[in-house]
């Protein structure tokens, strides 16, 4: 991966939840100080209070759960290696963020490429959207904020196959840019925006009727 664990240059979108207070950002500069003088505390600490929503992040690239618990180990050794690198310049949640999502596409990127074409070749068109329908009118991001709809449309984005899943949440959920993400996942920027395509149709098929039912529930 071509972007260093500390960078910053999008900001992390975070799914809809409790803004850090002050006394957070208070918290995280004195844990940040404690974290560069390689107190054995402060990590600990650095586990306790962001290893929870750190992990939330991983397993919504990696939904198998040892893939996940995998990706949030690798990003808090990535944290230590790296947190001389942090200015401050941004929220230290912000930056934990940025850092368990790349260690999560690291854990995705390793995996085989032959496994991946199988996925790419498969379930998403039989899924796909049929012809003449209206655009879909809300994206991953609108959906996730919608608390009542938050966990149907979780589980239908974890279904989804690997490369159109993680596609789908760099730009829907994360924000990215389409260049950013070709360059993340190793991909030409047609493949990603086939992809995204692919991902988003899917993501309705799926969604139509669970959201149906549960509109008439």
């Amino acid at each position: 991966m071509t972007q260093a664990p500390g960078a910053d240059t999008h900001g992390g979108m975070v799914l809809p939840g409790v803004p850090p207070t002050e006394s957070e950002d208070v918290a995280g500069e004195s844990l940040v100080a404690r974290l560069k003088r390689g107190e054995d505390a402060a990590f600990e600490e650095l586990v306790r209070a962001h290893g929870p929503r750190m992990l939330a992040v991983a397993r919504r690239f990696l939904p198998q759960e040892a893939d996940a618990q995998d990706a949030l180990q690798d990003a808090l050794v990535n944290v230590v290696r790296a947190i001389h690198t942090f200015d401050g310049n941004s929220r230290l949640t912000t930056w934990l963020h940025r850092v368990v999502v790349n260690a999560a596409l690291m854990r995705i990127r390793s995996r085989s490429r032959r496994s991946e074409r199988c996925m790419e070749a498969g379930a998403v068109e039989a899924a796909g959207q049929p012809r003449g329908r209206a655009a879909w009118a809300w994206s991953a991001s609108d959906l996730l904020s919608k608390a009542e709809l938050r966990q149907i449309v979780r589980e239908e984005i974890a279904r989804l196959p690997e490369p159109h899943r993680v596609v789908l949440m760099l730009r829907d959920v994360e924000g990215l840019e389409l260049r950013e993400i070709a360059s993340l996942v190793d991909a030409g920027l047609t493949t990603v925006k086939m992809r995204l395509h692919h991902g988003r149709r899917a993501l309705r098929a799926a969604l139509e009727p669970r959201l149906a039912a549960s509109k008439a529930s």
